[in-house]
């Protein structure tokens, strides 16, 4: 079934450039059936899955390597595969009227579905390679997602950022994943997690600690990579809705929740996460509070977000296991909601700066309801599920293993620098003073549906919590945390602690709005003076050197000069192979193995050695054109005395192909104008004698060395393993088979340049 749901939706992705073309008003509807579907059907699974049970689906891959193509729902897996297809098929809803007014909207639709796709794909996953595929998918079409409006500098520099960013941290992802294999000797998830005591004992456990942290930070944005979702905000308003909440950032969050329990034993793995989790929740709220842009403002309450998740992973207790996941659906339902009412207002007022709009609830008051709704979730302000997340995220903090005191603090100022930037955009934007000549209307309702779905959700949630424990928030705790089990969920729980600092919360955000102009000053003076290198600088900056380093290098090496590149060949050739002959004793082997040629191949040899002499003699090009042919002809017929007709026929060929075309070339060449010097001959007559002498050497060696003879494994191997009988057919297409494919694959690629050179046409001076 798996595998059904994960084709339904790769096919949908080609599917939808038609499906908008020829149904452009109702594409969005028609085009969220399919993962509206899958959702269902992922949902009606719940009561088994919280029941112990799990599916598993494996496909051949690559036999001969062990590699498979496997799939699996668990509690884990479950949970993120809702949010994906969930919240998904609301955006496709939103993304159909949104994107109306956009041009090549066909596209873009395929881009989403492909990115929906992939996100479930990843998060479905049983091994690692399958995994990596689809995460390096991810990246890919979020790349094309972002750079959308490609026309524009911004977006095509935003786009190339994720994708550098996230795509090198796939690389290190893929290099984790191989030391992995390396001890586990298998890429099955399973096996490898459920014997963490091998990789505990390890001398690998900290590299591949580190490069799967580098993947899954660069992916979710955690600090010091944190900088590219911001720079996201290129991308239209439902790409930021489906990113920021349910996909792309969330995939890095994923993968640490995965592997908590195979890293979990490590004090490296518990500090690295529980640091730079805090560390980045605390920035990100930090730099929303001087943003005026209204997604800038939600980006960066997005990196503060993903970096609670990932303290919160890192403490590795059930309270913060159990605020982990609570956390998780708190914010993809309140920031998919506030992305699209962000893009609904920009639509409507034709500005999302939030000192440009304001008393939005006199125009919009449908719109006003859902976004405030939203903003209180984000708050952590009751009746909604967010007060009761944040409240298990104090209680997580209280009871942290390591770095309590810190985590505490950090998070406490974070909280009230993301309730300022709430009450900012709720009293600025729709409760404040109207300014607006031209009145903005209520948005559509498709673009209202998905936004007034998530905040009924999230408030019926926050009203009757208890229904998440059993279903959803056991089967994935004991994924992250074996032998956890989840907590009871209330909206009350009464006077404590964690409800005086959710009130402190409160009292400190509304005292930041109230001096709000001091505390936005005072915040922008920090930054000017203290932090005042942005890491997309930096980040370019690399990249610019990096550009002039390579031109450098290239105008060193790639100077032009073929016969100085065919030299340098020659040269490392002969050093390489030279290396090869240590402890070499040739006058035993020579002595033992040389024999007499016979008098035809003494013959051709000497036709061959003549022709060579007359080539670097000749005065002429034809003259010399017609030589290297005949030395191609004398080893032909080499060739054909020792029975390799078929090498023979092609030599014999490629030779008179080559005579005849250079022919035809060089009447239309001039005369040679000089010659080379003395010294640049001699230089030549060492350099060709040494690298002749050398690999005459090197194949005498590996005919009379019988650890190189692989002749008898072709011969017994041909019939029985490629069913072929032609031995030399065979090694070319199946045991040489992606050699063969790579020059099939040169070969077509010159012929479509040749004919893309016949059919060019330029205009006439």
């Amino acid at each position: 079934m798996l595998l059904t749901l994960l084709l339904g939706l790769f096919v949908l992705s080609l599917l939808a450039p038609l499906i908008n073309t020829f149904s452009r008003r109702f594409s969005g509807w028609l085009l969220s059936v399919v993962p509206f579907i899958v959702f269902i059907l992922l949902a009606v699974k719940i009561p088994q899955v919280s029941g112990g049970y799990y599916s598993t689906e494996e496909y051949s891959w690559i036999p001969e390597l062990g590699l498979i193509f496997s799939l699996r729902l668990d509690g884990l897996s479950q949970i993120f595969a809702l949010l994906v297809t969930g919240i998904g098929s609301l955006i496709l809803i939103y993304a159909g009227y949104y994107m109306r007014s956009y041009d090549k909207t066909s596209r873009f639709f395929g881009y989403l579905v492909f990115f929906m796709a992939s996100m479930l794909g990843l998060v479905l996953a049983a091994d690692l390679l399958t995994l990596f595929v689809f995460w390096e998918f991810t990246s890919l079409s979020s790349f094309l997602l972002i750079g959308f409006k490609h026309e524009r500098p911004e977006a095509r520099q935003a786009a190339l950022q994720a994708l550098l960013i996230t795509g090198l941290g796939g690389l290190a992802l893929l290099a984790g994943f191989i030391l992995l294999y390396k001890v586990y000797g298998t890429f099955e998830l399973a096996t490898i997690i459920g014997n963490p005591e091998l990789l505990a004992s390890s001398p690998l456990l900290l590299p591949v600690m580190i490069l799967v942290l580098i993947g899954a930070f660069t992916k979710s944005a955690i600090f010091p990579f944190h900088f590219w979702l911001p720079g996201a905000m290129q991308a239209p308003s439902p790409v930021s809705a489906y990113l920021h909440s349910a996909t792309m950032v969330k995939a890095g969050i994923y993968l640490l929740a995965r592997l908590n329990p195979l890293m979990m034993s490590s004090e490296w793995w518990v500090y690295s996460l529980s640091l730079f989790g805090v560390f980045t929740m605390f920035v990100g709220a930090w730099m929303s509070i001087t943003q005026n842009d209204l997604k800038k403002v939600l980006a960066y309450t997005t990196v503060s977000a993903l970096g609670t998740l990932v303290m919160l992973i890192g403490s590795s207790t059930d309270f913060a296991v159990n605020a982990m996941l609570v956390f998780l659906l708190v914010h993809a339902f309140y920031k998919a909601t506030l992305f699209m009412m962000a893009g609904n207002i920009e639509k409507k007022t034709g500005t999302r700066m939030i000192d440009e709009v304001g008393g939005l609830y006199r125009y919009m008051p449908v719109a006003s309801a859902i976004s405030l709704l939203a903003l209180l979730s984000m708050s952590g302000i009751p009746p909604m599920l967010g007060f009761i997340s944040k409240e298990l995220i104090y209680e997580a903090g209280i009871n942290a293993p390591s770095a309590a005191g810190i985590i505490l603090l950090l998070g406490f100022l974070s909280n009230a620098f993301i309730l300022f930037a709430s009450a900012r955009i709720a009293l600025d934007v729709f409760l404040g003073k109207p300014m607006f000549e031209k009145q903005p209307k209520e948005p559509d309702i498709s673009l209202l549906t998905g936004p007034a779905i998530l905040v009924i959700i999230s408030l019926l949630l926050g009203l009757l919590p208890g229904r998440l424990t059993d279903s959803l928030l056991n089967p994935a705790m004991i994924h992250i945390l074996p032998g956890s089990e989840a907590m009871k969920l209330k909206l009350w729980h009464g006077f404590n602690d964690i409800l005086l600092l959710s009130f402190l919360t409160i009292v400190a955000g509304v005292l930041m709005y109230i001096f709000k102009a001091r505390v936005t000053a005072l915040v922008s003076y920090a930054n000017l003076k203290y932090f005042k290198a942005r890491f997309s600088d930096g980040f370019f900056g690399l990249i610019d050197g990096f550009m002039y380093l390579t031109s450098r290098k290239t105008a060193i090496v790639q100077h032009g000069y073929h016969r100085f590149y065919l030299m340098t060949i020659f040269v490392v050739a002969s050093v390489l192979i030279a290396l090869t002959f240590y402890g070499w004793k040739p006058k035993a082997e020579l002595a033992q193995n040389l024999q007499a040629p016979t008098f035809t191949v003494l013959v051709f040899g000497t036709l061959i050695v003549v022709s060579t002499i007359t080539t670097l003699l000749a005065k002429s090009r034809l003259v010399a054109l017609i030589s290297i042919g005949l030395t191609g002809l004398g080893i032909g017929l080499i060739f054909i005395e020792y029975s390799g007709i078929d090498l023979a026929i092609t030599m014999i060929m490629v030779e008179t192909m080559m005579v005849v075309l250079g022919t035809i070339v060089v009447f239309h060449l001039p005369r040679y104008l000089d010659f080379s010097d003395l010294r640049s001959r001699q230089r030549d007559v060492v350099i060709a004698s040494v690298f002749g002498l050398l690999m005459a050497f090197l194949a005498f060696r590996s005919f009379t060395n019988p650890e190189t003879k692989i002749s008898e494994y072709f011969v017994e191997n041909s019939y029985l393993l490629a069913y072929g009988k032609n031995v030399v057919n065979v090694i070319l297409v199946d045991f040489r088979a992606l050699d063969t494919l790579g020059e099939i694959t040169v070969l077509l690629l010159a012929a479509f340049g040749i004919y893309a050179l016949l059919k060019l046409k330029t205009e006439p001076k």
